[in-house]
């Protein structure tokens, strides 16, 4: 018998990593605080009524340009080699997944993120994700970034919940067009009551609401240190089923509550098994 697919979705600053990836190497580097960068990005957002995730990454091909700093594909990719996560990160994705392998389960991890891809290509967990969806540059002749090339703001995200609906994965010329045309629920190789999308705050909610509204389960975590009231207000607008911390260690709330719903998914398909039998 065919096992489910439960496709785990992350955000990745500040729901895995404790901070914005940028401001592990990237913004030290320019020699200037993870504020006054920010800072100076919000104030281009609203001069050029642009939009902010073009304007960050706009705002890191100048500074890196103005101070002569040579940032390449591989400077990028070292740079993810520092980033720290919350606790049990590292060891999370292996343990969700061999629990869906002991229940009859298939479990996926992905990635859909406003970063930096290449950072997160750089990283220790970056093995684990089937793909990775996240902001990327375009490079110059000497291996240096150039221009944005591919920008996920916060409404485009929910393209890439479709393409794990679909199994229309790879972005090329032609998955555009078998992205949108119909496909019946039956033909979808995830559906989207056995996804799982998870993500700290604001910027996650159009991807939130989208899966919670279509049967998935949509989870707000947060930093244990800071407290819960962002993620709070998540669920008492509707927006998420459930608020955890940030800790993925072994027996913690969300390592719970994930493999709660996985075994919810399995049995639901083992039902639906037994009924076309």
């Amino acid at each position: 018998m065919p096992k489910p697919i439960v496709a785990v979705m992350y955000d990745f600053d500040k729901t895995l990593c404790t901070k914005d990836m940028q401001e592990y190497g990237f913004i030290p580097s320019l020699g200037m605080s993870a504020e006054d960068f920010w800072d100076e990005v919000t104030r281009l957002t609203d001069r050029q009524q642009m939009d902010s995730i073009l304007a960050y990454m706009y705002q890191m091909v100048e500074k890196a340009r103005e101070r002569q700093i040579p940032v390449t594909r591989s400077t990028f990719e070292q740079m993810g080699a520092g980033v720290e996560y919350f606790e049990g990160v590292q060891t999370w994705f292996e343990r969700v997944s061999r629990y869906g392998e002991e229940i009859g389960a298939q479990v996926e991890h992905y990635i859909v993120s406003s970063g930096i891809k290449e950072i997160i290509e750089g990283t220790e967990i970056a093995r684990y994700f089937k793909r990775i969806y996240a902001c990327e540059f375009m490079y110059g002749e000497d291996g240096s970034i150039r221009w944005p090339k591919f920008a996920v703001n916060y409404t485009a995200k929910t393209q890439f919940l479709f393409r794990i609906n679909k199994g229309v994965l790879n972005i090329d010329s032609r998955s555009a067009n078998q992205l949108n045309q119909y496909t019946p629920e039956k033909r979808r190789r995830v559906p989207f009551h056995n996804m799982i999308y998870i993500g700290d705050g604001i910027t996650d909610v159009p991807c939130m609401r989208l899966v919670k509204s279509y049967g998935g389960q949509s989870v707000a975590v947060y930093d244990p240190q800071k407290g819960s009231e962002a993620a709070e207000a998540l669920r008492e607008a509707g927006r998420v089923n459930y608020v955890v911390p940030a800790d993925y260690t072994a027996g913690s709330q969300i390592e719970t509550l994930v493999k709660a719903i996985i075994k919810k998914v399995q049995a639901e398909w083992e039902m639906l098994s037994y009924g076309r039998e």
